[in-house]
C-alpha cells in the first residue's frame, strides 16, 4: 500500500509554505489580501491532495496579537486532514512580520517549532521583478524519541509575472516567486539539503499556483473572494470591425501531463525526494519490524535502514 504518511511540517524545511502569507504591490495591486476570514483551496489529483489555506484571528501570541495563517493537508480518497500548519504574523508600515510557527503531522505525533524572538521580515509590502530576500530559522524537530534541531536558510526571488488558467478561473499578472532552501541538522545525524519550489500569485486574489519539490502543481480550485473581473464601460470601447477569419484555426492539442517521478527504494514516504522527511519516518520505528521501513531487508527497522537513507539523499 502506498505510504500517505507525509511529514509536510517539514515541508522544505520550514520555509517553503511561508510564502502564502501576506504580499503587497506598489501599484496598490494585494498579491494576498491579508482579512481574516479569506479562504483558498488548491488541488493536485495526482499528488491526491487538497491544501486549504485561510487567515484567521486575531489571537495573542506571546503577548503580541497576530493573524493566523493556517493550512490543512487533505487526502482527497478519504477526506481525513492529515497535516495542520500555523503560522503566526502581524503586517507592518513596511514589510509582514513572522513570530513563530506550529506544524503538526498527526499521523506520527511529529511536530516542528520555531520561535523569532526578534520578529523575522517575511515578506516587504511590494513586490517588483528581480525582488530578493532571505529568511533564516532555527525550528526544533520532534517525532517519536528523535528530537533534533535544525537551520534552514531560504532565498527568495520574484522571477516572473505570468498569466494562468487554473479551475477557479485565469488570472493575470500574476507573480511568480522562487524559493531556493537549504536545512541543516546538528548531532548524531547531520542532514544536508536542497530544494526549489515555486509559487504563483494573483493579484487581489493571492494564491493560485504552487509547484513542490517533487513537480506536482497545485491550481486554485476555490476561494471566498470575486474572482470575476470588472464588467467594462461601453463607452470607453473602441468599436472596430474586422474582416471574419477565412477557416477556423486549427485547436492546439492539449498539453502533455508531466509523468509521475520514479520513486527510489530509500523513498519511504512516497514524496518524490529522499530527505529528512524519509529519516524521520523510519528513526520512529526503530527496533520494530515494519517492512515500509526496513529499507535494507534485513528484518528489523535499525540503524542500518537509518544511514542507508541518509547515505542516498536526493541532492
Amino acid at each position: 500500500m502506498k505510504i500517505k504518511v507525509l511529514l509536510r511540517w517539514l515541508k522544505a524545511a520550514l520555509v517553503l509554505g511561508f510564502v502564502w502569507s501576506l504580499t503587497f504591490t506598489a501599484a496598490a495591486q494585494n498579491y494576498y489580501p491579508a482579512e481574516v476570514g479569506n479562504i483558498w483551496v488548491l488541488e493536485n489529483a495526482d499528488a491526491e491532495e487538497r491544501r486549504t489555506y485561510s487567515l484567521e484571528g486575531p489571537e495573542t501570541v506571546n503577548g503580541t496579537e497576530v493573524i493566523t495563517l493556517k493550512i490543512e493537508i487533505e487526502e482527497l480518497s478519504t477526506g481525513d486532514v492529515v497535516d495542520t500548519d500555523k503560522y503566526f504574523l502581524t503586517v507592518g508600515s513596511e514589510a509582514i512580520k513572522l513570530h513563530g510557527t506550529v506544524f503538526e503531522e498527526a499521523a506520527i505525533n511529529g511536530t516542528v517549532t520555531a520561535d523569532f524572538p526578534t520578529p523575522a521580515t517575511f515578506f516587504p509590502l511590494h513586490l517588483a521583478l528581480g525582488d530578493k530576500w532571505q529568511i533564516i530559522a532555527d525550528a526544533k524537530v520532534k517525532t517519536g524519541f528523535l528530537t533534533m534541531d535544525g537551520k534552514s536558510t531560504t532565498n527568495l526571488e520574484v522571477v516572473g509575472f505570468e498569466d494562468l488558467e487554473t479551475p477557479a478561473g485565469t488570472f493575470q499578472n500574476c507573480a511568480k516567486v522562487e524559493l531556493a532552501l537549504t536545512f541543516s541538522t546538528d548531532g548524531l545525524i547531520k542532514i544536508n539539503l536542497e530544494s526549489t519550489t515555486y509559487q504563483w500569485l494573483a493579484p487581489d486574489i493571492g494564491p493560485v499556483q504552487y509547484q513542490n519539490s517533487a513537480g506536482f502543481l497545485f491550481r486554485l480550485t476555490s476561494t471566498n473572494l470575486p474572482t470575476e473581473p470588472e464588467e467594462p464601460d461601453p463607452t470607453e470601447e473602441e468599436v472596430t470591425t474586422e474582416p471574419p477569419p477565412e477557416e477556423d484555426p486549427m485547436p492546439e492539442p492539449p498539453p502533455e501531463e508531466d509523468p509521475m517521478p520514479e520513486l527510489s527504494p530509500y523513498d519511504v514516504n512516497a514524496d518524490g525526494v529522499v530527505n529528512i522527511l524519509d529519516l524521520t519516518f523510519v528513526a520512529a520505528r526503530l527496533g520494530e519490524m515494519d517492512p515500509e521501513a526496513d529499507v535494507t531487508g534485513d528484518g528489523i527497522v535499525n540503524i542500518l535502514d537509518l544511514v542507508s537513507i541518509a547515505q542516498n539523499f536526493s541532492s
